[in-house]
């Protein structure tokens, strides 16, 4: 089977890879048919073809209004190229990520099964439109994926979209970081640090509850908390306010640093707001790390199989009790770092995820 996985932001390139990883174990013959990730370079696994699509001209460097402006112009072109293409070489093309939803429906390949993975179930911060825009993609594709029941539900309840078309795969854990070629150590005052670290992790961003995780920290004592990540917001304010013990890195990090700060971090803590799955909780998974979460979207599911702790989101007294309680007690981190690991393998594992994603295009083929 001709497999097109399909991402033009590059917006996911970790889950991108791991997925067509899978997909090409599992004998599909698969492309990758994205846009280079502005980051630096991502570990590809084999098997698999990269196919870098779109947005090949203008400034590669991230940020800015130019290299915005560059892609923008670049969209409707590389979209209509790649319609005419993906029916000659695809048997089925899945899509990731479309980032101009209100053009995006009307763009998409004909004469071939389309698939559409909702990584967000619907805009968290949407533009103009691109709420109603993204329920017409979902019209437009053939079957949806979600990663939890959560989100099947708020997308057939919100979205409106046919129960029937909805399906219902896990995100994997990111096993792969733990193996990557010339991973780095943390350097400098980082490596210093002797004393338990909690690592609050991934883009900073207003429903990530950096502000809930900042008053939960008031009057824990003897450890660190590690806001690691690139701010999406302004964090001026959380700076000032940060009580002591906080540790602001504010940068993308790459997948060969990565791994330093995860093995370090004595417990992981997502206290969003609200969220469908979180690739950063899939990678704390594989890393057998302890874990807070706060009881939204997804979040409970992995919680149930005993895999982290959860809290009510927005409650930084009960996200204090439960960062205190771990801290304090070495043979309840080790107790739920073992569970994760666990869960990591047998519930989250890309090969079985493979399975459902193949079996999901035989169905729509047929």
């Amino acid at each position: 089977m001709r497999v097109h996985i399909v991402d033009p932001p590059a917006y996911t390139p970790p889950y991108d890879h791991a997925l067509c990883g899978a997909l090409a174990r599992a004998g599909a013959d698969v492309t990758l048919v994205t846009s280079r990730f502005a980051y630096g370079d991502v570990p590809q696994g084999g098997g698999y073809r990269m196919d870098h699509a779109f947005y090949a001209r203008g400034p590669q460097t991230p940020g800015g209004r130019a290299r915005q402006a560059a892609r923008l112009a670049q969209h409707l072109p590389d979209m209509l190229r790649y319609r005419r293409r993906a029916p000659r070489e695809a048997d089925v093309v899945h899509l990731q990520w479309l980032s101009v939803q209100q053009l995006d429906q009307r763009l998409l390949p004909r004469g071939v099964p389309l698939v559409l993975t909702a990584h967000d179930v619907l805009p968290r911060e949407p533009t103009p439109g691109q709420h109603d825009a993204q329920r017409r993609l979902y019209e437009r594709v053939d079957a949806v994926v979600v990663h939890s029941e959560h989100g099947r539900d708020r997308l057939v309840r919100e979205g409106a979209v046919d129960p029937a078309k909805v399906h219902v795969i896990p995100h994997g854990a990111f096993t792969h970081l733990l193996d990557v070629p010339e991973a780095q150590p943390l350097t400098g005052e980082l490596a210093g640090v002797t004393g338990p670290v909690v690592l609050l992790f991934g883009l900073l961003r207003p429903y990530k509850g950096i502000d809930v995780a900042l008053e939960a920290w008031r009057g824990i004592t003897g450890a660190e908390l590690w806001i690691v990540g690139m701010p999406r917001m302004d964090i001026t304010g959380l700076k000032a306010s940060a009580p002591p013990g906080v540790r602001f890195i504010e940068r993308f990090v790459p997948d060969t640093e990565l791994a330093a700060f995860f093995a370090r971090a004595d417990v992981v803590t997502l206290p969003y707001r609200e969220i469908d799955q979180s690739g950063v909780l899939f990678t704390a998974l594989a890393f057998g790390r302890p874990i807070v979460l706060t009881d939204v979207g997804g979040f409970s599911e992995v919680a149930a199989a005993g895999a982290a702790l959860l809290v009510p989101p927005g409650d930084p007294a009960a996200l204090r009790g439960a960062l205190k309680g771990l801290l304090d007690d070495e043979q309840a981190r080790t107790s739920l770092g073992h569970a994760a690991a666990r869960v990591a393998q047998e519930d989250y594992s890309w090969d079985s995820i493979a399975a459902a994603h193949l079996a999901l295009y035989d169905r729509l083929r047929a």
